[in-house]
């Protein structure tokens, strides 16, 4: 009976002396902030305290899960019955998404470490057109003047297009120019009025039925503005592809029956005299059975041209003549690259390294 009586006597001071400790309680222990705009910057909110204890409470820390969370807090002591708070910033900068967040308060309460949580939804910027469009065009601007379509296949068409975007004041009236030679390149704007803040877009489509050209193409447009056309760098717009020979659909007997190029791997074309032309011939024989077509043969040089027969029949051999003009070109050595293409299914492209010296 003593034993029960002790133990009850002690049961009993733990709990009156734990009545006169501070303790800490909370209205809330979660705040959903819901879906926040990353642009408006930091949110907060406040958890309110209250000391429900026979002491002074004391706040020794308040500590958030990482950095972009920031709390302040009461730093006074908070008597018994009086509210204090901790209020909670959440900095939504460069963090699109969910987020949840712990902050641990640390005091001298009865319960010495408590947690309350934020969370919420950042919803991401959007970027600004004068961000994304940076290149001026006249009174337009876009993100990019060049368009590369890529390869497209012989018999097909491919489109692309180049966004431009209004950021003046003023409505803007909006063609392009190309030259008529490039009738195989369609274009179309879709906003031949653009009003201000609106973005449009300039569609290209290559027709490769409507051209005889094989190999890298590169057209040249002209963005004409209010009826003003000027030809320069500051309007001009470049379209490239390359077109190649669709070659998937040939039979067993065609592969058989197909023409087979044949071309040395470099030639030495020799010495010339500065100012002087030079002139020499690339052999190709067609070692295959149905004639040899050549489709393009050309040079990455204005100063070399290229002159190609269109086929060559079974067994027989041609030339392709090359004449370069060395105006302009200063003493030493050259190598330049000739690009044949044929109709050839196992080597439509060969390219053959030109050397020569100028002295």
């Amino acid at each position: 009976m003593k034993k029960i009586f002790s133990t009850l006597c002690m049961a009993l001071t733990a709990v009156a002396l734990l009545a006169q400790n501070p303790v800490i309680t909370f209205e809330k222990t979660e705040h959903d902030f819901g879906k926040i705009h990353e642009e408006d910057g930091r949110v907060s909110t406040v958890f309110e305290f209250k000391n429900e204890g026979m002491a002074p409470l004391v706040l020794s820390n308040v500590r958030a899960s990482c950095g972009c969370t920031t709390p302040t807090w009461t730093k006074e002591p908070v008597e018994p019955g009086q509210t204090g708070s901790i209020t909670v910033t959440y900095n939504p900068n460069g963090r699109p998404g969910r987020f949840q967040k712990t902050v641990t308060i640390t005091s001298n309460a009865s319960e010495p470490t408590k947690k309350v949580y934020i969370k919420g939804e950042v919803l991401p910027k959007q970027a600004k057109p004068v961000n994304k469009y940076t290149l001026a065009v006249g009174t337009l601007n876009m993100k990019s003047k060049t368009l590369d379509l890529g390869t497209v296949k012989k018999g097909e068409n491919k489109s692309g297009e180049l966004e431009y975007a209004n950021l003046g004041k003023e409505a803007h009236k909006v063609e392009l120019a190309t030259n008529a030679a490039d009738a195989y390149m369609i274009n179309q704007v879709t906003l031949e009025e653009i009003k201000p803040n609106e973005i449009g877009k300039f569609v290209f489509a290559i027709d490769t039925k409507s051209t005889k050209l094989y190999g890298p193409v590169e057209i040249k447009a002209y963005v004409v503005i209010d009826g003003k056309k000027e030809i320069s760098e500051t309007y001009e717009l470049t379209v490239r592809a390359n077109i190649v020979e669709d070659f998937s659909n040939l039979s067993v007997e065609e592969k058989q029956q197909a023409p087979i190029i044949e071309t040395v791997p470099e030639v030495q074309a020799g010495t010339v005299t500065a100012g002087k032309n030079l002139k020499c011939n690339l052999g190709v024989k067609n070692s295959g059975v149905n004639p040899l077509v050549i489709r393009r043969v050309y040079v990455i040089d204005k100063n070399i041209k290229v002159k190609a027969p269109k086929s060559i029949k079974t067994g027989k051999k041609s030339n392709v003549t090359v004449e370069v003009n060395t105006k302009g070109l200063q003493a030493g050595a050259y190598t330049r690259e000739v690009v044949i293409i044929t109709n050839d299914y196992m080597n439509p492209i060969k390219r053959v390294k030109l050397n020569f010296v100028v002295e």
